[in-house]
């Protein structure tokens, strides 16, 4: 297997990454153990989670699943930002939340330490480098190792780059923005970024919400259990008469190669450039088992000629920045 370097540090992860988001909450922690256990026999050592998932339940699973020494093998990710209680402290980016939120999710992970302790969400109104300083902190403690953000506008990642830089302070090494096949938005602007200064992207949705698996075939049908069956905010702009016409194109592509087009959406993403590793977020080991094979796989510049065509470089036909509350973008699909 092709390990990668994750940012510019000197360690190597996986190429597809064990997203933990459905553990405790779609996923019962039996099934949890099987997918985390199956993973690590295939070669995955890079796991992400966050202290919001399953309301810090996806972090116990993961300190249970990975006791008895699996543990050091593992590049752990979390993340910190949304409300842990009712407590208005008890959120956010702020000094106070950052050292909170870190303590508890050592506890729930069973580990002194976590590899890259994540940004979840950018606080406009708390000044980056309140939030830098309290990070570097945890970094000089020995407690994080490394540090990253997700779902950040452009221009605060640079903002960031140069406070760090400014006041010697640890500085990102990687961004996890939304990033798929059916929105390449990130290509415009964020990843000749991160090829400048040596970021990794590992990226969330890289199937877009099972759109890119033919979850879907109508706007206005969505199967019960998944992931946009709910009917949230975000199905309209995600779910668009665009995104499953671009589908139909793409599973032919996916048909022609004699592979699933879940695992061709992971592997257009995968072989990106900039890109460290897309996130999986498996649901049961069905969905793991699909995905593996993808991180021997490699994308053909004929095949990544052909998907350009279906959707342009930089280009979207659906919206998965929906999500994120500094985006004033409007899309019509």
């Amino acid at each position: 297997m092709e390990y990668r370097q994750l940012g510019r540090t000197g360690v190597r992860v996986s190429p597809l990454c064990l997203g933990a988001m459905n553990f405790g909450e779609c996923t019962e922690e039996p099934e949890a153990n099987r997918i985390i256990h199956k993973a690590l026999d295939a070669g995955i050592n890079f796991i992400d989670t966050s202290n919001s998932y399953g309301d810090g339940e996806s972090e116990r699973m993961l300190g249970k699943a990975l006791a008895n020494g699996k543990r050091e093998m593992i590049v752990l990710s979390s993340k910190f930002y949304f409300p842990q209680s009712e407590d208005p402290n008890d959120q956010g980016n702020s000094r106070r939340h950052v050292m909170q939120a870190l303590e508890d999710s050592l506890r729930r992970l069973n580990t002194d330490w976590i590899d890259l302790y994540q940004i979840h969400r950018p606080s406009m109104d708390i000044p980056q480098d309140e939030t830098l300083r309290a990070l570097d902190d945890l970094v000089h403690q020995g407690k994080v190792r490394y540090i990253g953000c997700t779902t950040y506008p452009t221009w605060m990642v640079m903002e960031a780059l140069a406070i760090s830089e400014q006041h010697n302070l640890a500085r990102f090494i990687t961004v996890q923005p939304p990033y798929n096949f059916l929105d390449r938005r990130i290509e415009n602007e964020l990843v000749p970024l991160a090829l400048r200064y040596n970021l990794g992207l590992i990226t969330w949705s890289p199937i877009g919400m099972g759109i890119l698996a033919g979850r879907y075939q109508s706007v206005d049908l969505t199967p019960e259990g998944s992931r946009l069956g709910g009917g949230g905010p975000f199905v309209k702009g995600r779910l668009t008469p665009k995104s499953l016409l671009a589908f139909e194109k793409f599973a032919e592509v996916a048909q022609d190669l004699e592979i699933t087009p879940s695992q061709l959406a992971l592997l257009w993403v995968k072989d990106q450039p900039a890109i460290v590793a897309p996130i999986i977020g498996p649901r049961t080991e069905a969905h793991l088992e699909d995905a593996l094979p993808v991180m021997d796989m490699h994308l053909d510049p004929e095949t990544a000629g052909k998907l350009d065509q279906i959707v342009p470089p930089g280009s979207a036909v659906s919206d998965f920045h929906n999500s994120s509350r500094w985006s004033k973008m409007k899309l019509d699909f």
